[in-house]
């Protein structure tokens, strides 16, 4: 008899019970922004990303959810002591305190758009699974495609002072594993199965988030992009600005300059390739605190002296 696996990472329907299932036996872990599975160590920031972290763990099916819950804090589990007396204490208010450095906005990175239509070019592969959110059948080869009704969610997912819920229908609940069983609130006409043929060449990246930290004498950054090809990487560092050249394993190519907030030694400036990121070294030619990375980013124009810790 044909049922659908209720384990995480899988949701694929199945008539062999002693087909491989492969899935995430923990629990998601939501913390300070980042997501990922208790299982494994992956860790992203958007939930597209979380959706797409490959599971860990091969097993057999099941119509029954065996993933773990959460151990309960200590804190939680403690009783709270008594509260004390109150006495009324003036105390005077202290002047806020604004930080060196105003943070940078970080604009969120925007979900990926899936194409409206499967390319009747590609061959939908067996047991392929539709990738609407929400909707999560698998594809059998029985069904007449236009008689197909795909039940999904158009718009992107919200969570928000601990409800989750989805952008395009009102329905907020608090626990995941809720969340992740909201039915669908929009129909179509066919699955989305394997979407749309990828032109050929290289796709162009437009843009990669970055981040840096600051010593007196360098500014140390690091910008995200996965599977860089080492061989073939170029940065090339001049006084004012950076120029990158970065293609990738997966037939990706970054290409940018980065004009640069203040002087840099070009000579004595380095980067080195990891596996998710490019990590840069910039050996500041005067000493000037950088607010920004870019010289045409915004900044509050407040500049930040850096200088020597004094001897105890």
């Amino acid at each position: 008899m044909a049922g659908k696996c209720v384990h995480k990472g899988c949701g694929k329907t199945f008539a062999d019970p002693e087909e491989a299932c492969v899935y995430h036996p923990g629990p998601p872990v939501f913390h300070e922004g980042q997501k990922g599975w208790k299982c494994c160590k992956p860790r992203v920031l958007t939930f597209e990303e979380f959706l797409a972290i490959p599971p860990c763990t091969t097993g057999k099916h099941s119509t029954v959810d065996d993933t773990p819950a959460p151990a309960p804090s200590k804190a939680e589990d403690a009783t709270p002591p008594p509260a004390p007396t109150a006495t009324k204490t003036t105390i005077p208010e202290r002047p806020a305190i604004a930080p060196a450095v105003a943070p940078q906005a970080t604009s969120p990175k925007p979900p990926v758009e899936e194409p409206d239509s499967d390319d009747p070019s590609l061959e939908i592969p067996a047991n392929a699974t539709c990738r609407r959110k929400g909707c999560g059948l698998s594809y059998n080869g029985s069904t007449a495609r236009d008689e197909e009704k795909c039940v999904h969610h158009p718009g992107h997912p919200i969570f928000h002072e601990g409800s989750k819920g989805w952008s395009c229908c009102k329905r907020r609940v608090l626990e995941f594993d809720e969340f992740l069983k909201i039915p669908g609130c929009t129909e179509k006409t066919r699955h989305l199965f394997v979407g749309q043929a990828k032109p050929l060449g290289e796709e162009k990246v437009e843009s990669i988030r970055n981040d840096f930290y600051q010593t007196a004498a360098s500014v140390n950054v690091s910008l995200y992009l996965k599977k860089i090809d080492k061989e073939r990487a170029r940065v090339e560092f001049s006084p004012t600005a950076i120029t990158f050249d970065l293609p990738t394993s997966d037939n990706k190519r970054f290409q940018d300059t980065y004009p640069l907030f203040a002087p840099v030694d070009a000579e004595k400036s380095s980067f080195r390739v990891l596996g998710t990121k490019l990590e840069l070294t910039l050996v500041k030619a005067d000493g000037t605190s950088w607010p920004v990375l870019r010289s045409d980013e915004k900044w509050s124009g407040q500049r930040i002296q850096i200088g020597n810790a004094g001897r105890a």
